[in-house]
């Protein structure tokens, strides 16, 4: 019995380390000196001052190729082209994260407003905002700037 229960109590801690593979990394703590080196301007301006890129300008917003949506800071993978989905913003939008673990929601009441912001789990970089106004099957809507993220295509 008390092999059995090891075994358990073994998987549980596989799947639990498995599920935060990569989110809990102290080494992307970085200065803002620092973050100024590793990224550009404009994803610095949006990753780490919480900007905004204007409708319709980014390179992925209409970006319709299989793939993976990673954080363009730290690459920690964030969305999949299987739950992109047409929102008519401007900015690319999912219904689903590829694991909740990797993305984080804070209040956001800048504007007047009350809104969930959504940031990269790993790197605290801001990513956009979470709205209920999305498809099925969450009824989400991940409003995302593209330059915080970069894709990498589905290899055929």
């Amino acid at each position: 019995m008390r092999q059995i229960l090891t075994l358990v109590l073994f998987s549980l801690l596989t799947v639990a380390c498995a599920q935060t593979e990569n989110v809990s990394d102290p080494s992307w703590d970085l200065s803002d000196a620092e973050w100024k080196e590793r990224l550009s301007d404009e994803e610095y301006y949006v990753l780490r001052e919480k900007g905004t890129e204007r409708a319709f300008t980014g390179k992925l917003w209409n970006n319709k190729a299989s793939g993976t949506y990673s954080c363009a800071a730290c690459k920690l993978p964030l969305f999949s082209s299987e739950t992109k989905f047409k929102s008519g913003t401007g900015w690319p939008s999912f219904y689903e994260p590829i694991k909740k673990l990797n993305v984080a929601e804070e209040k956001d009441y800048a504007y007047g407003m009350v809104r969930v912001e959504v940031l990269c789990a790993r790197c605290r970089g801001h990513l956009g905002h979470v709205f209920n106004d999305g498809p099925e099957p969450t009824g989400l809507r991940y409003c995302i700037n593209s330059v915080s993220l970069v894709f990498e295509e589905e290899k055929p």
